[in-house]
């Protein structure tokens, strides 16, 4: 049974600290939202459990182990992958050579069947270069390559920013899919209307601090959740 355990952490960008004694869990099988505004820490808590900043403080829980000090390669290999903002494609390579390079921590040949199930227009688009796709498929791109290594954690970092409605809606369906796979998700997410339709549970960063958590329905009541982020009066 996979689980992360978040214990304490803070973290942060040379002097200046952007977490200060997160603590946050994810379990076997389950998905969970972390939402706030621009600067309240949610990417850089994503880049610390991916192995990208080194805590300050506190202590990183992967299967029962003390990952705190794992480098980021260790992690991937150990089952976490990171989908970062922005998608982070190669563009002047075709989607086929992308997915390859998210199977290198892998043995053996990459197996394409399981992501080319899932986002049936990678499969028609396999020898395109990454660059020409639309913004939406580069982010199915993005997704599909952190499948690749068949992780038992993906880290999703603002899979909706930048995309056209349409296409929100194509990628929270490709998540809710995940999800019912069975598959751990850490969702990062401006649009709390799609990322409540992906989770179970949810924790709301306010300043680098966990300010509310519950499940998704108790968390869209909470009047702070529902003034800044829901569109509705608190």
């Amino acid at each position: 049974m996979s689980e992360l355990r978040v214990d304490g952490i803070a973290a942060g960008y040379g002097r200046i600290e952007a977490l200060h004694g997160v603590h946050l869990t994810v379990g076997d099988g389950e998905a969970v939202a972390l939402i706030g505004a621009n600067g309240a820490g949610k990417t850089t808590l994503l880049k610390t459990v991916a192995g990208l900043i080194r805590p300050s403080r506190g202590r990183l829980w992967w299967d029962g182990q003390d990952i705190t000090g794992w480098p980021a390669e260790k992690r991937v290999k150990a089952g976490i992958a990171l989908v970062p903002e922005g998608r982070r494609v190669f563009p002047a390579l075709s989607v086929a050579d992308n997915l390859v390079l998210g199977a290198y921590v892998r043995r053996g040949a990459p197996d394409f069947d399981e992501v080319y199930s899932l986002f049936p227009v990678l499969a028609e688009r396999r020898s395109q270069a990454a660059g020409t796709l639309s913004g939406g498929e580069q982010q199915m791109l993005a997704i599909a390559r952190a499948l690749m290594s068949r992780p038992k954690l993906v880290l999703l970092d603002e899979p909706s920013l930048g995309l056209a409605p349409l296409m929100v809606a194509e990628v929270t369906r490709t998540l809710v899919a995940l999800r019912s796979r069975g598959v751990p998700l850490l969702l990062v997410e401006q649009n709390v209307a799609a990322a409540f339709k992906v989770a179970d549970r949810g924790y709301l960063l306010d300043r680098g601090t966990v300010v509310a958590t519950g499940t998704t329905a108790e968390l869209a009541t909470d009047p702070r959740v529902q003034a800044a982020y829901l569109g509705t009066p608190s």
